[in-house]
């Protein structure tokens, strides 16, 4: 008899520690996979800043060596602006931010005309380059730009030229914490902006 008692007890606490395992499993499963995910959404935000960074840096270069005799301040499509404006659309397409970029549709070049974005500033708007129908693509040169104080506190002044891009960044990890949590709101895009400044050669 006590033998059968003991056996009893243990296949009972067996199965004790079964429920207790499983049920500790259901309680951190969504939490680990909030972690992954948000790992992995993450390093994606992380390496589309990079390519952006990148991709404002050539245009810097490019836009500081091109001359300036065709530069006004106007609204004007400048023509000096045009190959600043494609070598950025293409570093972004080469490295798969913009992935419709080869698919034509609203994402074409040449980009349309731009508008004023101050004194010797434009903007161009690029959409139709993401499944994202309100996605934009923002690039804004500035062929003006002063280097600020100290270096700037007095003559001789350093001109430079500013190239700014915008691009949204979706976020996977909303999704799944309005799995978690219904009705829960998060922001799902993130403007990602990068700016590179070089001094003009011409």
């Amino acid at each position: 008899m006590p033998r059968l008692r003991i056996h009893h007890r243990r296949t009972v606490s067996l199965k004790d520690e079964r429920g207790s395992a499983l049920l500790e499993f259901a309680v951190s499963l969504p939490l680990l996979v909030v972690f992954v995910v948000g790992i992995y959404d993450f390093s994606g935000a992380s390496n589309q800043k990079q390519k952006i960074e990148q991709a404002a840096e050539e245009g810097a270069v490019l836009a500081g060596a091109q001359p300036r005799s065709d530069v006004q301040q106007t609204a004007a499509n400048q023509v000096s602006m045009q190959p600043v404006v494609v070598a950025i659309f293409n570093s972004l397409a080469a490295s798969g931010v913009l992935p419709n970029a080869n698919t034509g549709g609203g994402c074409l070049m040449p980009p349309p005309a731009p508008s004023s974005a101050g004194p010797l500033a434009w903007t161009y708007k690029i959409s139709g380059c993401s499944a994202y129908p309100s996605d934009q693509l923002v690039i804004t040169i500035s062929r003006g730009w002063v280097c600020p104080p100290p270096c700037a506190a007095g003559p001789p002044m350093a001109l430079g030229t500013s190239v700014t891009v915008t691009y949204p960044y979706h976020w996977q990890f909303n999704s799944v914490v309005q799995l978690l949590v219904p009705g829960a709101s998060y922001a799902a895009i993130t403007q990602l902006t990068e700016t590179a400044t070089v001094h003009n050669q011409l």
